[in-house]
């Protein structure tokens, strides 16, 4: 009998199916606060037992891409509750990712204030999209103060709370791709000598703090993790710190209680593969909800969720095309293609206008 199609049980809430949709960027919230056509998006993806939102900053310093959402004014609360109206309203759950782009940014992106923040000084190869000025250069970030770091924290509080407001189940920690959360975990973008750097203990420290103060905030059944250890996104990549670094913050985030790790594996992607021996001692030291994604087919999720290798399973780019995925995966029927020129543009095309399967029926 299939497992990925059965309910279960994350925290307090009962999810129709293990069937995630993956955090992705789409860049379609113009002046950063998410429209009707987002709302519609999601809607149309809710046969997912789970949906965890693209990246959503939780500050303005945090909006280092180009109409990429908030959640720290009423503005944004007001847009999201549309998405989150529309998605219960279909029988599923939604989380949001906050998402601080940290170095990963430009100020053509940034709104007046803003600031390209970081652990330290560390520039960031390569160039991002401004659709005031095209393709420019990483700048070199501001190196954050201890005050700096304190008042982001706060920041990842208030946008939970906000978060809860909006009517969302819960929030995902966006500590994966090289965004603001691993510049603290990896050494060669954290150069600190204070207390949030130097040893694995110290580089862990923002993280850990940040999820045990929105986990007091909002309640630890109410949020989760993600995490890329291997990955190779925005100029971060595995170092010899690794396996150990990330089996002691599962340690630190299990005692803290929150109610998932999301791992990715982005070796589909050309990233290296996470290393099996730290895949294992993550779910050793978490013991609640782990879920697993990156590159999965049906096969290989019933695979990982009938040997215990995870609780739940996210789906990525599929989502994208399918937005009946779940049905599809269920019937057997073929995945629609992704249209790659259409990812990050900001109309419906290659958004909103994929065709759902005539035979599908809606999983509710």
């Amino acid at each position: 009998m299939s497992k990925l199609f059965t309910e279960v049980t994350l925290g307090q809430i009962k999810l129709k199916n293990k069937v995630v949709m993956a955090p992705m960027t789409r860049s379609r919230s113009i002046g950063n606060i998410p429209g009707d056509l987002v709302a519609e998006y999601y809607e149309q993806r809710s046969e997912a037992g789970l949906i965890i939102t693209e990246g959503t900053s939780p500050s303005p310093n945090g909006l280092g891409y180009a109409r990429i959402p908030g959640i720290f004014s009423k503005e944004q609360i007001a847009g999201w509750k549309k998405v989150t109206d529309r998605v219960h309203a279909k029988g599923s759950k939604i989380f949001i990712q906050l998402m601080h782009t940290g170095r990963i940014g430009h100020p053509a992106n940034l709104p007046l204030g803003g600031v390209i923040l970081a652990p330290s000084a560390v520039l960031a190869k390569g160039q991002m999209w401004t659709d005031k000025e095209g393709m420019k250069d990483h700048p070199t970030p501001k190196e954050m103060t201890t005050a700096e770091i304190l008042a982001a924290r706060d920041e990842y509080v208030q946008a939970s709370k906000n978060a809860i407001e909006a009517g969302f189940d819960g929030v995902e920690l966006h500590a994966a791709n090289g965004y603001l959360m691993e510049q603290f975990l990896h050494p060669s973008s954290n150069k600190r000598t204070d207390e949030y750097g130097g040893s694995i203990e110290k580089r862990i420290k923002f993280v850990t703090d940040t999820a045990a103060a929105v986990a007091s905030a909002i309640g630890k059944d109410k949020v989760g993790i993600r995490l890329s250890p291997y990955g190779a996104f925005n100029d971060l990549g595995p170092h010899e710190d690794t396996h150990e670094e990330y089996g002691l913050l599962a340690e630190k985030l299990n005692e803290i209680g929150i109610v998932y790790i999301h791992l990715v594996d982005h070796s589909s992607m050309g990233a290296p593969k996470v290393e099996p021996a730290t895949v294992k001692k993550i779910r050793e030291a978490f013991k609640r909800t782990l879920i697993l994604s990156g590159g999965y087919d049906r096969a290989r999720a019933e695979a990982d969720l009938d040997s215990g290798a995870a609780d739940l399973i996210a789906f990525g780019k599929p989502f994208l095309s399918n937005p009946d995925l779940v049905t599809k995966l269920e019937k057997g029927l073929p995945l629609a293609p992704v249209d790659q020129t259409t990812l990050y543009t900001p109309d419906a095309k290659g958004y909103t206008d994929y065709p759902v399967t005539q035979h599908s029926v809606p999983v509710v």
